[in-house]
């Protein structure tokens, strides 16, 4: 790859969380403690909804596929920066730099998509109740699957073609704890400010214009019903109230990040850390814990594990 774009840079060196040893062991406590939440958790969504026939709709197939990215995004960035806390020089090669900013996108691109197919899906439960099971049939949620692959796989190759081909011969610090285009084009050695503005388009106007449209969205939803039946307002503002709250959990970090002009370190890092670390962990929590039938799935898996032990 090195011979391909001309590089004789083979190796990047990435930003450590802290220097203290206190610090370090406090936090390697707290991100091991939330990656194994996010495992747990969103696995659990993603079985439960294959497993129980009860959960075989377009909502929850979303849902498990929602459950299934945020463990992807997590995992290309979370695993190495935990191994990274007791490293006295953290190291990533070319080639694996390149691959972490490609998968970061990937798996954003679907989660964004996949929030939108899910804003759809409310849309059309909430205000076309009657057309619901017309409209979102198999081969309707199998489509807003597939198209959000195909979108997030779009969404980082036209950003990778241009990156992986840029000379890279001088410094080769990244300036953060992970790999992502806007901070490896910097890096390159040549002009790259017409490259910049496009990444900022693409991963930035992006996420605001597509933060905007799903806010928007749930506005019109609660409007059309109050419009129809003011007592089924809190209703459906609770059905809502996770799908607003993922939304903005996910869309705020990413505005910030490709779309602020002059991030500060430790502004840019809480915010990688809120997408990569805390937003994962949150949604099987949002999304089980305000979702009725996810609630009564739970606790018949906890009767019948008790019933279990009980003839064990």
């Amino acid at each position: 790859m090195d011979q391909v774009n001309g590089s004789v840079v083979t190796e990047f060196v990435l930003l450590g969380l802290t220097q203290s040893l206190g610090m370090q062991f406090l936090l390697f406590l707290f991100f091991s403690i939330l990656y194994l939440g996010i495992i747990l958790g969103n696995l659990f969504i993603v079985f439960t909804v294959i497993f129980d026939s009860h959960l075989h709709t377009p909502m929850y197939v979303l849902l498990a596929n929602l459950s299934l990215i945020d463990l992807a995004l997590s995992s290309t960035t979370v695993p190495r920066m935990i191994s990274d806390l007791f490293s006295d020089c953290q190291i990533i090669s070319f080639h694996n730099c390149m691959l972490q900013m490609f998968f970061i996108h990937v798996t954003g691109g679907v989660e964004m998509m996949l929030l939108i197919a899910m804003a759809y899906d409310r849309y059309i439960a909430i205000c076309k109740p009657l057309h619901y099971l017309t409209i979102m049939n198999s081969k309707m949620c199998m489509f807003l699957v597939v198209a959000a692959w195909i979108t997030g796989v779009t969404h980082a190759v036209s950003q990778f073609v241009f990156v992986i081909n840029l000379p890279f011969c001088g410094p080769n610090n990244v300036g953060s704890f992970y790999c992502d285009f806007p901070r490896v084009i910097k890096l390159a050695c040549t002009d790259t400010y017409k490259l910049e503005f496009v990444v900022t388009a693409n991963s930035g106007f992006i996420s605001m214009g597509t933060f905007f449209l799903l806010i928007i969205s749930y506005i019109f939803i609660l409007i059309t019903v109050r419009q129809h039946s003011s007592k089924h307002l809190s209703k459906a503002f609770f059905t809502l109230s996770a799908h607003i709250t993922v939304v903005f959990l996910f869309f705020l970090p990413c505005m910030f990040l490709y779309v602020w002009p002059c991030p500060t370190k430790s502004l840019d890092t809480f915010f990688a850390i809120v997408d990569f670390v805390i937003t994962p962990v949150l949604n099987p929590a949002i999304c089980t814990l305000r979702n009725r039938d996810m609630k009564v799935v739970m606790t018949r898996l906890s009767q019948q594990l008790v019933n279990f032990r009980e003839v064990t």
